[in-house]
């Protein structure tokens, strides 16, 4: 099936680009390049890649296309890649993962926990871990925003919400890091079996421990012990749905907050004039964020099935192929956002889908804002004269979720809180 623009070489040529680790600290010439052709048909991955802001913002709202990319994944899987004694949960589909009314149902008995009124009684306690973050920065001459703040802050929040024992937080970051190429981009669960699997195994053992000793002694003041008393018309979580739901939230609940603040501090060191303007008014810090979330995304794409034949553009994709939205792309689209490749918070309008649209939009968005709005302005408030000491930073190799593995900044103090 030929694409709309060119020949279909060209664009499984640009995925091999975007997969080049040597792309990883500037993919945006790539998107523009995909931008350019319009939606594209690769033959070999039996994948549309759509760029648009206005395609990708209406395809995630199509009832025609489903969130259930693990049906096409497991649809060239031969064997099952868990091992006989792996815990029933792990073949439990995440709900971000589902279709309504499965996704529905999940959602509505989780979401209680997450909206922004919920979310903004957690403010005093974050701007507390902010500060005990940067306090240890002051201890030396340089300070790694990944490891001293952009990692700590969201994973001791996420662990703290749940009822993880602070002494078990450190285990989540290997498990998290395995299990995040199940989000990643353009390559296949079914890849790399030996990696993403151990960590989905070990971390589905220790929730469902943890889960049986909520069960013993429940608490009154954790998120899993309230998933346990979950009710919705009758309706509750089943163990499995339940252990599948926290694994979820531990790994969604940090990785990509990671990302947003370790690309927010790097975004603003690029460009001093606009971090002196934070320093001076700490009340622009959530346009910074939205800013942050449009310019460098911590979810560069995201991916749907098509469950019946549909046409985008001037391209078709058959049913049972993937749409892959590039939503990193789509973000820097001229049409939805003028002069899209300079980072600017001040700007009119800020048009993005960082956290998704639609059904699916994304249930943590109230605590991803809050956090990184505070992680930001206290960085510019706080640490003095920062500078990077490596520019390009080194990255990770995630495609999808695509971070700085490592950011480190030379200072000249921190401030006392």
């Amino acid at each position: 099936m030929p694409n709309a623009t060119g020949s279909e070489t060209s664009g499984l040529h640009l995925v091999s680009k975007l997969l080049d680790p040597a792309s990883r600290p500037d993919p945006y010439p790539i998107y523009a390049e995909f931008r350019a052709r319009g939606p594209v048909w690769i033959e070999e991955m039996s994948s549309l890649v759509v760029t648009g802001y206005r395609d990708c913002e209406t395809l995630l709202r199509d009832p025609g296309l489903s969130a259930e990319r693990w049906r096409f994944f497991d649809a060239g899987r031969e064997t099952d890649p868990y091992p006989p004694d792996a815990p029933s949960s792990v073949r439990r589909p995440w709900f971000l993962s589902l279709d309504p009314p499965d996704h529905t149902r999940l959602r509505r008995l989780v979401s209680s926990a997450f909206t922004a009124r919920t979310v903004a009684r957690m403010e005093d306690s974050v701007t507390r871990l902010v500060d005990e973050c940067l306090d240890r920065a002051a201890e030396g001459e340089t300070f790694d925003v990944v490891s001293g703040l952009a990692y700590s802050l969201p994973v001791t929040v996420i662990c703290r919400m749940l009822g993880v024992p602070q002494a078990d937080e450190r285990l989540f970051h290997g498990w998290s890091a395995q299990l995040t190429r199940l989000l990643d981009g353009f390559s296949s669960p079914g890849e790399g079996n030996e990696g993403w699997v151990g960590g989905m195994v070990d971390m589905h053992r220790y929730v469902n421990e943890l889960v049986a000793d909520r069960r013993r002694s429940p608490r009154r003041d954790d998120l899993i012990s309230e998933l346990l008393a979950a009710e919705d018309g009758g309706d509750v979580l089943s163990h499995d749905e339940l252990v599948s739901t926290i694994v979820l939230l531990l790994v969604a609940g940090h990785e990509t907050t990671v990302n947003l603040i370790a690309n927010g501090v790097l975004a603003l060191l690029r460009h001093p004039g606009h971090l002196a303007a934070l320093r001076d008014d700490p009340g622009t810090a959530s346009a910074v964020v939205e800013e942050v979330l449009r310019y460098d995304p911590p979810v560069q794409l995201t991916a749907r099935v098509a469950t019946q034949d549909m046409r985008i553009g001037e391209a078709k994709a058959p049913a049972g192929s993937l749409v892959m939205l590039l939503l990193a792309a789509a973000h820097r689209d001229p049409e939805a956002n003028p002069d899209p490749d300079r980072f600017d918070p001040a700007r009119e309008q800020v048009r993005h889908l960082g956290f998704g649209f639609g059904p699916h939009f994304c249930l943590g968005a109230p605590l991803a804002r809050l956090e990184g709005r505070v992680a930001l302005a206290a960085f510019a408030r706080r640490v003095r004269e920062p500078e990077l000491v490596a520019d390009p930073p080194p990255y990770r190799e995630h495609i999808n979720l695509r971070g700085v593995r490592e950011l480190l900044v030379s200072h000249a103090g921190v401030a006392l809180t």
